[in-house]
């Protein structure tokens, strides 16, 4: 993603040691794992945070997380996949998506985002595909025409979830869920985000160490402000690392 790669750039250029984890079957990491991408993976991810963490003993990590990565982060911050992470001084969260069933849905409403969505999902299946012939066969699921039904066959398919609402559920994180943050966080939202709906976060019981931001514009991780169209929160960033 140009967003991550260009905040990434923006707190290295400012002196951060800066690691970019790809979930599994993002970026070209297919051939890492023979089995699918499910968000309900946070395990494997916490594990890969606490290794970096741990790497920098007696130094600060952070944590950002954009759209569904937002998700993964919040839910390393809660301690869903393992022991609480050492060392982590705050995590920032741009975009989440809490409901991702909800989430889903606006996707497929709106006919750009769904066709951006459809072509990078059938590509990544795709290549899946090609590199496990033995064991993965797609021409089914790459027929259909929205993020809800491809979700719904793969899914009942190759998860050991019931439905995609089962699925769904297990990663959803509106309501009182974050009320027990343990680290200091941020989330960063906007009024007009396209797939993530407002009231998400405005639902949210959330603990003094946890901060809501939301904005009246900014999109999908947008938030850009004048030329050259980069986004604020770059500097917001560096504001919390730099406390």
């Amino acid at each position: 993603m140009v967003y991550v790669r260009s905040t990434g750039r923006h707190l290295y250029d400012h002196g951060f040691d800066v690691c970019r984890l790809n979930l599994r079957d993002h970026g070209n990491t297919h051939h890492l794992n023979p089995g699918l991408f499910f968000a309900t993976l946070i395990e494997e991810v916490h594990d890969a945070i606490r290794q970096l963490a741990e790497r920098i003993r007696g130094g600060r990590t952070y944590l950002v997380g954009f759209s569904s990565g937002g998700n993964f982060a919040l839910r390393a911050a809660l301690g869903r996949g393992g022991p609480p992470l050492e060392n982590l001084e705050h995590v920032v969260c741009i975009s989440p998506a809490l409901d991702p069933s909800q989430a889903t849905d606006r996707i497929d409403q709106h006919i750009f985002i769904r066709r951006y969505f459809l072509k990078k999902w059938r590509r990544s299946l795709r290549r899946k595909e090609s590199l496990y012939p033995d064991r993965y066969r797609f021409s089914k699921v790459l027929e259909l025409r929205s993020i809800r039904g491809m979700t719904e066959y793969l899914v009942a398919a190759n998860s050991p979830y019931t439905d995609a609402q089962d699925y769904f559920s297990r990663y959803t994180l509106t309501g009182d869920v974050l009320r027990d943050l343990k680290v200091p966080t941020t989330i960063l939202a906007a009024e007009d985000d396209p797939i993530i709906p407002v009231e998400d976060f405005y639902g949210l019981t959330l603990n003094r160490r946890t901060r809501l931001s939301v904005q009246q514009f900014g999109g999908h991780n947008g938030f850009v402000q004048g030329w050259p169209l980069r986004s604020w929160y770059d500097g917001m960033l560096l504001s919390i690392f730099n406390e």
